[in-house]
């Protein structure tokens, strides 16, 4: 039987921020987000009828998946890898 899903592809930029991100959140809590922020950003890509996830749907993922303790520490890895995340970032 044929899966009526269709596997999303990522924007290859966006795809390396993020992969660049990851490898600099602590290791104890890496994988956890990456598990995370990949499905909420397919998610987000999926909710815009969008054929890609792009920057948009990572940094939403990041805003609405990461607890707020980690807020500063998201916020900084954002910036160092490229991302921005401003006019996502919750007011």
């Amino acid at each position: 039987m044929q899966s009526t899903q269709t596997k999303i592809e990522w924007e290859k930029r966006a795809q390396e921020k993020y992969q660049k991100m990851i490898q600099r959140i602590p290791l104890f809590h890496r994988e956890i987000a990456q598990k995370i922020v990949d499905k909420k950003a397919v998610l987000n890509a999926q909710s815009r009828g969008a054929r890609q996830v792009e920057e948009k749907d990572i940094v939403s993922a990041f805003f609405s998946e990461v607890p707020n303790s980690f807020y500063g520490l998201m916020v900084r890895l954002l910036d160092e890898v490229g991302f921005d995340y401003k006019e996502y970032e919750p007011k």
